[in-house]
């Protein structure tokens, strides 16, 4: 029998990143399986030796998971380490051991939830857009807002070459010079919620992330982290179609 399984998802397993980043380092030549590059759809098994970066990796056992939201705030980077010495959502998870990372990302003058975890089966079917799962955005907008543009953000818009998902929109409060809007989306392209808003002329002025899945950001505050619920994971699973 094959016990043997695809590199990426070995990766992902071991904590050491998503399963997408993983094939994103597989075609970049990076992982090695007994020191020969890899390619996409190689397979290994526990005792093989696999490094990143000539970094080995801790092949999974039976682990301890950890699933993590926290309140991002405005002016950190999500990413697990950046080059450019900025501040990363990394350095705001005081205290947790494991070695967990970043479930999608919020670039770095947006906040709110974020995940983190080191179940790689588990924020790769958070991620994965044949999962649709729901996430909520509180959009400040200037300095108004039209039925058109409206109907445009909620039917869908063009942006990078191609249309996005229809999504749900809520105007919250409208003031002068500005509004608020909730804005649900079942996708997860590159900045979506502000190239969406730019694509119909409007400029945003605040963007906060309140929810992924059933799951909520609640009064926890910026910079502050805590452990999922049990009712929470569970939910976040029956979402994304794994588990009761």
């Amino acid at each position: 029998m094959d016990n043997k399984i695809r590199i990426q998802k070995m990766i992902a397993d071991s904590g050491f990143c998503s399963r997408r980043k993983a094939e994103q380092l597989i075609s970049q030549g990076r992982v090695k399986l007994g020191g020969r590059p890899v390619k996409l759809g190689d397979k290994c098994g526990f005792k093989d030796i696999i490094t990143i970066d000539g970094e080995r990796i801790d092949m999974p056992r039976r682990r301890n998971f950890r699933y993590i939201m926290l309140n991002k705030p405005r002016g950190y980077v999500t990413t697990v380490s950046d080059e450019l010495d900025r501040r990363c959502v990394m350095d705001l998870l005081e205290g947790v051991e494991e070695r967990v990372y970043p479930v999608g990302r919020l670039d770095r003058n947006s906040e709110g939830l974020l995940l983190f975890t080191n179940d790689g089966e588990f924020a790769n079917n958070i991620m994965h857009p044949s999962r649709h799962v729901t996430k909520t955005y509180r959009v400040t907008v200037r300095p108004d807002i039209t039925d058109e543009q409206l109907t445009q953000l909620s039917s869908g818009v063009e942006i990078d070459g191609r249309m996005t998902m229809p999504a749900t929109v809520v105007v919250k409060t409208k003031e002068q010079g500005r509004v608020v809007l909730l804005i649900s989306i079942k996708e997860g392209r590159n900045r979506q919620i502000r190239k969406m808003c730019e694509a119909v002329g409007l400029e945003v002025a605040r963007l906060r992330r309140i929810s992924v899945g059933p799951v909520k950001l609640g009064m926890l505050q910026p910079g502050e982290w805590r452990e999922l619920t049990p009712d929470e994971l569970r939910s976040l699973r029956t979402a994304i179609g794994k588990g009761k």
